[in-house]
């Protein structure tokens, strides 16, 4: 019989944990962040351990290559914390010889401080929550540090970590291109090896969403006034070594997020944590798995012996053909294209050569690439494509 490759041996396999909490909510943010006044480090500390070995029953032969604290701040957590779960993820998996461990951070003098405490824990990548080189607009989007603050952090990330990422949020209100040039450059010089480069969304439900529905947010740039300081971002990122990877993330070769690729690549990955979601495949099958929301509920599952998973959800065939897409057309190199689960795989080929027709696709092997064309309209062109 054929042995089959499953997605975490392919994709790679990692482990992402949710801390929920956040000292304030930025208005921009539509993650599952919540603040707390009092936090039980300790008792949020069992739980995780609890559900670190429930889920290694299930997936303990297979080898850890990433972790990823995210949120929420969990730069908010107590080092000791982090070391006690990074511990015990040791005991529980064979890890791989280069074991990514990243952490989410806000540059705060208050978290900065911990920055080697968490060296020492075992985390060897951060990524900070820059968002703006300007303290108006810092203000604006609700960040509770200034930049000089941020650049003092970031020092600081340098000297602890053998990686540093930083993100930014461009197309803020009343910034002009000339604007984010600058901002851009003077990212570029600080000499990181990862960018994450947003532009601005307005999402329903946060602050910024509520505040566009009244009529207020004014200043946002127009759609051609976005598109060139996406442009701005493509030239100044590749001339300075640090191109695209992914529709938002930028590297020096080497210094991909190897967390984050596992996403995109269609691997395997647990998720921990109020809210958090992952994907599992067991004899064949992919599983889509999603926590509840609400941190007490989790915390009370997991403290009743439930497990801190809503039910697991048996993704088909076409669901996977389209996650793939979605996910593996983000990236530079693309996606294996596979008909597996394609309904109409006919069909398909005739949307994406009238889409490598206009440019915006382009076939490598048994690949599919989004082209420097087509990758600012990745939402359409996936549109064609799933239609």
């Amino acid at each position: 019989m054929e042995n089959r490759v499953e997605n975490w041996q392919r994709g790679g396999f990692g482990l992402y944990l949710h801390w929920p909490f956040c000292q304030a909510k930025c208005p921009y943010c539509d993650f599952n962040s919540h603040v707390a006044q009092r936090i039980d480090q300790d008792r949020w500390a069992a739980a995780y351990l609890s559900e670190l070995d429930r889920l290694a029953e299930q997936t303990g032969d297979r080898i850890l290559g990433s972790v990823f604290f995210g949120g929420g701040t969990p730069s908010l957590m107590e080092p000791r914390i982090v070391g006690a779960i990074l511990d015990r993820i040791g005991r529980n998996w064979r890890l791989r010889n280069y074991f990514e461990v990243t952490l989410e951070a806000n540059p705060t003098s208050i978290e900065a401080d911990r920055f080697t405490g968490y060296r020492q824990a075992g985390v060897n990548r951060v990524s900070m929550g820059m968002q703006a080189l300007n303290d108006g607009d810092l203000r604006k989007l609700g960040r509770l540090h200034s930049v000089d603050e941020g650049l003092k952090a970031f020092d600081i990330a340098r000297n602890a970590f053998d990686r540093v990422s930083f993100d930014l949020i461009y197309a803020r209100q009343d910034q002009t291109p000339e604007d984010w040039r600058a901002e851009l450059r003077q990212a570029l010089d600080l000499c990181a090896d990862h960018l994450s480069l947003y532009q601005l969304t307005v999402e329903d439900g946060t602050a910024f969403g509520d505040r566009l529905a009244r009529g207020g947010l004014r200043g946002l740039p127009d759609e051609d006034r976005s598109a060139e300081m996406y442009e701005i971002t493509q030239e100044l990122t590749a001339a300075a070594g640090l191109p695209a990877y992914e529709i938002s993330n930028h590297a020096v070769a080497g210094a991909e997020s190897r967390h984050n690729l596992i996403y995109w690549r269609s691997g395997d990955w647990i998720g921990i944590g109020p809210g958090a979601h992952g994907r599992l495949e067991f004899e064949g099958r992919r599983y889509a798995t999603e926590a509840p929301k609400a941190p007490g509920a989790w915390l009370s599952k997991v403290e009743n012996g439930q497990g801190g998973e809503l039910d697991r959800v048996d993704l088909d065939a076409l669901e996977g053909f389209e996650e793939r897409l979605m996910m593996g057309l983000r990236l530079r190199e693309g996606v294996e294209v596979s008909m597996e689960g394609c309904p109409d795989a006919a069909g398909f080929a005739r949307r994406v050569d009238g889409l490598v027709e206009l440019g915006l696709l382009r076939r490598e092997q048994d690949r599919l690439v989004a082209t420097e064309a087509g990758r600012p309209i990745l939402n359409g062109i996936l549109r064609e494509l799933l239609a």
